[in-house]
């Protein structure tokens, strides 16, 4: 059964901020807005994904997938190279650390429908850094061109990558590694603002990816913080980059890409706890199309719906009964009546990161 339509009022509103949004091209790649859904371990699957791009994000990128469970055919690691034929502008990101097996990859992947690859260059945890991959690519620079060329000549569609600022404070190398993605014909680069060594902590530095936006011949795409309407509208006034990429924010406030680019015409435009139930239903219609295991389909509204009732009153006593009901009817119905009783309220969400893990 397809998806319905949100509500009349709601797609009046949302519909309303999307003729605020301008296309973009990043090389090769066409972006309906300058703002994109960063990938997300464990939830850029095509039900977030496709959800996102409903409300106005410009493209989307897929949770770090694994070249190795890809090359072994391992069926969890194939059905998370899925593009659900509804979705326009997605990436897929892959990890790994040897060239050979990265090219292999990608080749399958981009039988799967995805408009460009994604290398994982950014991701901190020990379990993919100590293998050699994610952040740790970021060590050995001269390997850099062999690897990059190893995929780029084995698929058609565009190819961009996703670093950090450097391994730690004494090795702040983005700028090299940005000049030897552009000498390789890499189509982009998504910077996240911390070193390996910050995991997700301290604030991500804007001052070295303005720098490198000002000054690059690429296209940079700059991460980090940017989690409230008000932090990304300010950032796109003053930006060098050519786009923004969103990571946590979008969880809180799954409306940020259209509230972020509002003008005061747009002032009698809110979104209320009423919107946040209509949004939840809609990810539960695509989770339910995707997912065919009721386990993992109840582990993962469980958690979108606790983060998106977030900044409302009472939210820690529904957290605690969502987390105790196993029954998705139960937890589903739990949660209508939770905003129904909030009707129009507006939530407050803070500035500050509320997830500690998952953004490479």
């Amino acid at each position: 059964m397809p998806p319905q339509f949100f509500s009349k009022e709601l797609q009046q509103k949302i519909d309303r901020l999307k003729k605020r949004q301008k296309s973009i091209s990043l090389g090769k790649i066409s972006f309906s807005s300058p703002l994109i859904m960063a990938p997300l371990a464990s939830i850029t699957s095509p039900p977030w994904r496709l959800l996102m791009e409903d409300l106005g994000a410009g493209g989307t990128v897929s949770e770090l997938i694994s070249c190795h469970g890809i090359n072994y055919k391992n069926e969890k690691t194939l059905q998370m190279l899925k593009v659900d034929p509804r979705e326009k502008n997605v990436g897929i990101q892959l990890f790994g650390e040897e060239p050979e097996a990265l090219a292999d990859a990608a080749k399958i992947a981009a039988e799967f429908g995805a408009k460009f690859i994604d290398l994982n260059m950014g991701c901190p945890v020990r379990k993919v850094v100590g293998k050699g991959a994610g952040a740790a690519l970021m060590q050995e620079p001269s390997k850099l061109p062999l690897l990059f060329r190893s995929i780029k000549n084995v698929i058609s569609i565009p190819f961009t990558i996703k670093i950090r600022t450097g391994w730690d404070e004494n090795n702040l190398n983005a700028k090299e590694i940005v000049h030897i993605a552009h000498e390789e014909g890499i189509e982009f680069v998504a910077i996240h603002g911390r070193t390996r060594a910050e995991q997700y902590r301290g604030r991500a530095n804007w001052e070295m990816i303005e720098e490198l936006a000002r000054t690059s011949s690429l296209p940079i795409v700059g991460n980090g913080d940017l989690h409230t309407p008000k932090s990304v509208a300010k950032r796109l006034e003053i930006t060098n980059c050519q786009a923004l990429m969103l990571g946590r924010g979008p969880l809180r406030n799954p409306f940020i890409f259209l509230e972020s680019l509002a003008t005061e015409d747009d002032r009698d435009i809110v979104f209320t706890a009423k919107d946040h139930w209509e949004i939840i239903q809609r990810l539960f219609e695509y989770s339910s199309e995707y997912y065919d295991k009721e386990k993992t389909l109840a582990i993962q509204m469980k958690k979108h719906i606790v983060w998106l009732a977030a900044g409302y009153p009472k939210v820690s006593q529904f957290r605690a009964k969502v987390f105790t009901t196993n029954s998705i009817p139960d937890f589903m119905k739990m949660s209508e009546d939770f905003f129904a009783t909030l009707e129009n309220r507006q939530k407050q969400i803070s500035d500050e990161a509320f997830l500690v893990a998952g953004e490479g």
